[in-house]
């Protein structure tokens, strides 16, 4: 009879999803937990070199910027090359950017310029690290469990990035500015040398480092528009980043004049997210069993317009951290399923190119709708962009609603939007 730690094991990494992918979620569990603390720590180091909000914003912009400008290049770069090889040597570069960054601190070298610096050359590396490790999944794991990989990846997301990680960097900060950073270092290499067990398939030899890699994204981009249903996956992405953007760019202000949150109940509300969906992600097995994958997206996304128009109206402390849980639940499942959907449906020499693209839409559809949200809650208060969310995804929503049959099936035919097509 197995362990208990064994039977725990397989829960959380099915033996049919492979020897592979229980590295690749090892190491996204050790990332995760380095992330996490530099997500607390970071801020602080920045606010510890400068008061001036300017160059405060600018720190949180030059971690977004690489997204912007080399998205569609590394997710060319990861059709191209090795995608193992392209996570182990991003990762070393980020290594090296920790290691500079500690040494900075500890030797009191550090300014404000150089750290904008290394956290811009830092997002880099990450950029395209996690522009080969999104594509290794669909290589590892059979097509039917790409949306339990998705979930169980995303969880090490949640307990890592948003409980664990945040709470260890804050303390550790206490103790000493370099001591998180050096901490996130340990985990990164961990992370690194858990990935390098990873052992891919043999990936369909490729001509394409003879040709001009901007061929490769216009390639990339119109197998995108030629597939129907990822175009249409695609454009669900940005606009509903881009009505999610202009209330959560504002969410503590929101918190404060609404509902009169202090600091703890602010918060309790982004911890009560995050424990849906953490609740949500380790159900995600019965949910894709017993619910069809059409139903399930047309639930998460009719809750996203509920949850918009329940922000909006609320007063409560209360029924504000419950919505909460309820959001966290169902935005974690999208993302399972979502995820799931658009690999299933893109060839493998594409899967890079088509989740970079994903990916900038999501950036760029939360910076648009950040900066909506901070004009709307200026002039009209602070719940407007709350309204401006619940009008705009219903409107979307009520625009693909009969088209998330076809887009929940788009994988049942892999060959329908071929490579050359």
């Amino acid at each position: 009879m197995p362990s208990p730690t064994a039977r725990l094991l397989d829960w959380a990494a099915p033996a049919r999803l492979g020897t592979a992918f229980r590295w690749q979620l090892s190491s996204s569990a050790a990332a995760q937990i380095g992330d996490g603390i530099a997500l607390a720590a970071g801020p602080l180091l920045v606010a510890s070199q400068t008061r001036n909000p300017t160059l405060i914003a600018a720190a949180a912009m030059v971690q977004q910027v690489p997204t912007l400008l080399l998205g569609l290049y590394a997710g060319a770069i990861a059709d191209r090359v090795d995608r193992r090889r392209l996570v182990l040597s991003a990762n070393a570069v980020r290594v090296v950017i920790l290691g500079l960054l500690v040494g900075a601190i500890a030797t009191g070298w550090l300014s404000i310029g150089l750290l904008l610096a290394l956290l811009f050359a830092m997002s880099v590396a990450e950029l395209f690290a996690d522009s080969g490790w999104r594509a290794v999944l669909p290589m590892i794991v059979p097509a039917a469990d790409l949306g339990i990989g998705n979930a169980r990846l995303m969880s090490t997301f949640l307990v890592g990035n948003h409980l664990i990680g945040p709470a260890v960097g804050a303390t550790l900060f206490a103790v000493g500015h370099a001591v998180p950073f050096g901490v996130q270092l340990g985990a990164v290499l961990l992370a690194l040398s858990l990935f390098a067990r990873v052992r891919l398939p043999e990936q369909e030899p490729t001509t394409s480092e003879q040709r001009h890699v901007g061929h490769d994204i216009v390639e990339g981009l119109q197998w995108i528009w030629r597939s129907p249903p990822v175009r249409t996956l695609t454009w669900i992405i940005l606009i509903f980043n881009v009505t999610w953007g202009a209330p959560w760019g504002v969410l503590v202000y929101w918190a404060q004049e609404r509902l009169g949150a202090n600091p703890l109940a602010f918060g309790m509300l982004t911890s009560a997210a995050a424990v849906g969906g953490i609740t949500a992600v380790l159900s995600y097995d019965r949910l894709e069993a017993r619910i069809p994958l059409s139903r399930l997206m047309r639930a998460c996304l009719t809750l996203e317009v509920l949850t918009h128009l329940a922000l909006a109206l609320t007063t409560s402390l209360p029924v504000a951290l419950l919505v909460m849980v309820v959001f966290g639940g169902y935005a974690f499942v999208w993302a399972s399923v979502s995820s799931a959907v658009r690999q299933r449906a893109t060839p493998n020499a594409l899967q890079g190119r088509v989740s970079s693209v994903y990916w900038l839409g999501l950036v760029s559809g939360l910076l648009i709708g950040q900066a909506v949200g901070g004009l709307l809650a200026a002039r009209h208060g602070a719940a407007a962009p709350f309204w401006f969310a619940f009008v705009g995804s219903g409107v979307t929503l009520a625009l693909v609603w009969r088209r998330l049959d076809a887009i929940a099936h788009a994988g049942d035919e892999p060959t329908a939007y071929a490579l050359d097509a």
